[in-house]
């Protein structure tokens, strides 16, 4: 019954879609200005033995308050009062307060009915003022109201209760672009029809052959646990970019998403930069290793992205052409896209860029709105794409109003939620958190003042669909991040998923309407629509595609938005069309698209894979040790095998050493100067050898120093691990540094080691979910055993920046870590060294080891 009556309404809906039907302009509720349901004067709640309640302050009276005086909170105490309430439903939860002690804010807390539900910054006020704590869910009957101090010191006139005036969600399905196409108009006016009224199901997939390669895991658990999909698939577009840009297959899947399965499309764009971008030359090819999106590890200056002629601009640019090449692809294939670019703009909070996690949003908030609008400038006027909903991530910071990019080059808001970890109130650990964070929900419903749909764009746990509907949580759409993220117990029930996706409130794939635009015009094709070609000069050769035209006109060949020459590049006879091998060996190793563009219908693709079998250089050996000891500093000597290359230069990272200074070569030898060794730090490092064709070549070197004695000062370590599951795609261990002993330690001395299996070799990803010290002073590495032992083959490695600071005695650093296999292939931890199943908080671990100055202090090794 239930996907009938869906299919019934959506088919009238398809239909008025079709036809252009617009709905009336929205009413937004006036104030409501009845009397409050409840309102209790802060004197008469239950106040702890800390609180106080008086009229004046120092001697210094505060008119205007009401009722016998006021409650005077100072840095502790908590203030109760019960409230009933006619019906489970949001309510409004305000107090009359002053706060004249900083202009900063002072933090308190607000729990309901024992859940605490987030702590309130009270802005600073001389004069009674009113503080609004937002929507919250009462239930019907009694419920408890806690106001607890955190920073404290302000005083508290009266709080009132009452029925929560809810924005009504009537958005017009007026898109930013008046030239957008016809199906990204049917997608917005369908959109706009179900919010509020229901909730669209979604699913991020994985990227860049994640999954061993298979972009259906989660999309293919989901139906075997439900018997449906999701609607919307979320897409990635980072890996077509100007550094390692290839081809992954992510267009290719939306158009099959949207055109053959009938589906709706989002993506966003974790472009990246590369990490030296100072010797960084436009154009040159970088090993994806080498290029980040966290403003951390580039010194990549984003206040010059905005600034023409910058070589910051000019990369930009080029990032923008390869997306816009592909974008283009979408829209000849008539696939509109919920567009997500600079996602997560505000991270952490603040107007400077203080709080970024992504580069684009480093240099703070004016810039980063420079930078959306260049964008969307580009995209629209200088590649003429129409095929985009424009869509803003959000946050409910005091600051978040300033990063808005305007009404006018937003479609929709998203926000990412993630509180199953972390900005998590509610006391519980370990399992899913279901909240539907309503109150954060018409936060951003009002940035826009109602005008915008306000989306889930990511998320951990999904909502269940009891919070959704008691709450009326009016979300467009809901999105879960792939991996544990959806298929861990530790983020999602499993029944709560049946139950929602099989609910009458949410949308699946098989309950959306044809959203798409017939067009009779018939289109050329070509074969076959993907060819390779080997760089290796044995194997060159021209490529012969054939042309079927289909009565249109071919006007141009195309590839990353430049023009080929007819004649030079390719040559065409009848419907035989040579690409010749000159142009193809000047393309880079990597995947590239060729656009064949006809006057009308849909431009055909060829994908043109680039490899290179050149036989690469080598060097022997690939592991070494160094010893800083001025007794035992010796250069490090290698052997090179060239195969007729040469070598171009070597690097540590970002460094790319001197020849002469810290290194010398041969066509047979190099040798690493000790002068240049006993500048790395302790531990291991890892350099690169670059070659002018073929692979690059790694050494890795241990460093030591067995002259530095081991200090005073002693270390424990302690964890546990956050995701206790035998069988995991993510390991999550936290860490605690305790300094037990008399003496000042210094972090930047300090290295933990985890010793785990890697259960199926593969690149890994680490992340530093949050740290007491700061994210950014947490350093790690994937270290590969040279010897297996019982429990272990890979070690990861965790160090400490220079800018940590000193562990005083008895103090501690915490660290709360996830690594995981680029694609995603589970790990067992069952067996694994330093893997504790039993705890879920920190205990002493033996089986974590502990270094100062590279000496072990702490722990055993396996």
């Amino acid at each position: 019954m239930k996907t009938w009556l869906k299919k019934v309404s959506v088919l009238m809906l398809a239909m008025s879609l079709m036809l252009g039907w617009v709905t009336a302009a929205p009413v937004h509720a006036d104030t409501n200005t009845n009397p409050a349901l409840f309102t209790i004067e802060s004197e008469n709640a239950q106040l702890s033995s800390d609180l106080q309640v008086v009229t004046q302050i120092y001697g210094q009276p505060k008119p205007g308050y009401s009722g016998s005086g006021f409650v005077w909170m100072q840095n502790s105490g908590t203030l109760t009062f019960t409230v009933a309430v006619p019906e489970t439903g949001m309510y409004s939860i305000r107090t009359r307060y002053m706060q004249e002690l900083s202009p900063d804010g002072r933090l308190q807390s607000l729990s309901v009915n024992g859940v605490t539900k987030g702590s309130y910054m009270l802005p600073y006020t001389t004069t009674w003022s009113n503080f609004d704590f937002g929507f919250q869910k009462l239930n019907q009957g009694n419920n408890t109201i806690q106001i607890k101090a955190g920073w404290g010191f302000a005083y508290f006139d009266t709080f009132t209760v009452d029925v929560a005036v809810l924005d009504p969600l009537d958005v017009l399905p007026v898109l930013t672009d008046p030239k957008a196409t016809p199906e990204t108009q049917v997608l917005m006016n369908y959109l706009t029809e179900v919010y509020g009224k229901h909730m669209i199901s979604g699913q991020q997939e994985i990227y860049g052959g994640g999954n061993d390669g298979n972009s259906e895991l989660e999309f293919d658990w989901i139906h075997n646990l439900t018997g449906k999909y999701p609607a919307i698939r979320g897409f990635d577009l980072m890996n077509y970019n100007p550094l390692y840009g290839w081809e992954d297959g992510t267009t290719a899947r939306m158009i099959d998403w949207v055109n053959n399965r009938g589906g709706i499309a989002t993506n966003s764009w974790h472009i990246t930069v590369p990490r030296n971008f100072t010797s960084y030359q436009l154009g040159q090819p970088v090993d994806w290793k080498e290029a980040t999106y966290k403003p951390t590890e580039t010194n990549f200056k984003t206040a010059n992205a905005v600034v023409p002629g910058t070589k910051e601009y000019q990369y930009v640019m080029m990032a923008i052409q390869d997306l816009a090449e592909q974008l283009q692809i979408l829209q000849n294939n008539k696939v509109p896209v919920i567009f997500r670019p600079f996602h997560e703009a505000e991270g952490n909070g603040g107007l400077n860029g203080e709080g970024a996690w992504f580069w684009w949003a480093s240099a703070g908030a004016d810039v980063y709105k420079q930078l959306w609008n260049l964008l969307y400038t580009e995209l629209t006027e200088t590649y003429g794409l129409h095929n985009l909903i424009w869509t803003y991530n959000s946050y409910v910071y005091s600051t978040s109003p300033a990063w808005y990019p305007g009404n006018d080059q937003v479609d929709m808001v998203g926000y990412d939620k993630y509180n199953t970890i972390y900005n998590r109130y509610d006391g519980l650990s370990g399992v899913p958190n279901e909240d539907a964070i309503t109150s954060i929900f018409y936060k951003l419903v009002d940035l826009t003042g109602g005008k915008k749909m306000v989306a889930m764009t990511e998320n951990d746990t999904v909502p269940s669909v009891k919070n959704l509907t008691e709450e009326k949580s009016g979300w467009l759409y809901f999105l879960p991040w792939y991996g544990e993220h959806l298929m861990s117990t530790a983020f999602n029930y499993p029944a709560t998923l049946k139950t929602l996706y099989q609910s009458n409130y949410v949308i699946t794939l098989d309950e959306l309407p044809d959203l798409k635009v017939d067009d009779p015009t018939p289109s050329a094709s070509i074969t076959p629509a993907n060819v390779e070609f080997d760089k290796y000069a044995p194997s060159q050769s021209d490529k012969a595609i054939t042309v079927n035209a289909n009565g249109n006109t071919l006007t141009a060949l195309r590839a990353g938005g430049s023009a080929l020459t007819m004649n030079q590049d390719y040559t065409l006879s009848g419907s035989t069309l040579l690409l010749k091998k000159t142009f193809l060996g000047g393309l880079p190793v990597g995947e590239h698209s060729i656009i064949f563009d006809f006057n009308q219908g849909q431009d055909p693709v060829l994908k043109v894979k680039i490899v290179d079998s050149t036989p690469g250089a080598a060097i022997s050996p690939v592991n070494a040790a160094f010893d800083k000891a001025a007794n035992l500093a010796q250069d490090i000597s290698l052997s090179l095998t060239l195969n007729g290359l040469q070598l171009a230069s070597i690097t540590n990272g970002n460094y790319t050493l001197i020849p002469g200074q810290d290194y010398t070569a041969s066509s047979t030898a190099a040798i690493l100067r000790k002068s240049y060794l006993s500048t790395l730090p302790l531990g291991q490092n890892t350099i690169t050898f670059h070659f002018n064709g073929g692979n690059n070549a790694v050494l890795t070197v241990n460093v030591v120093d067995s002259s530095v004695p081991v200090p005073s000062g002693d270390l424990t370590i302690q964890s546990y691990n956050g995701s206790t599951s035998a069988s995991t795609n993510g390991i999550s261990p936290k860490f605690k540094v305790v300094n037990t002993g008399d003496s000042p330690i210094q972090l930047g001395d300090v290295k933990l080691r985890y010793y785990y299996t890697i259960d199926g070799d593969n690149e890994q990803s680490f992340w530093c979910d949050w740290s007491s010290i700061g994210g950014a002073n947490i350093t790690s590495k994937f270290v590969k055993l040279a010897t297996p032992v019982a429990g272990a083959d890979y070690v990861l490695e965790i160090g400490f920046t220079s800018s940590a600071g000193t562990l005083n005695p008895g103090q501690s650093a915490e660290i709360q870590a996830r690594f995981s296999k680029t694609n995603w292939s589970n790990y067992n931890q069952a067996n694994d060294y330093s893997f504790g199943a039993s705890s879920s908080q920190f205990v002493n671990n033996e089986q974590v080891t502990g270094y100062m100055n590279g000496q072990l202090v702490w722990g055993i090794e396996p």
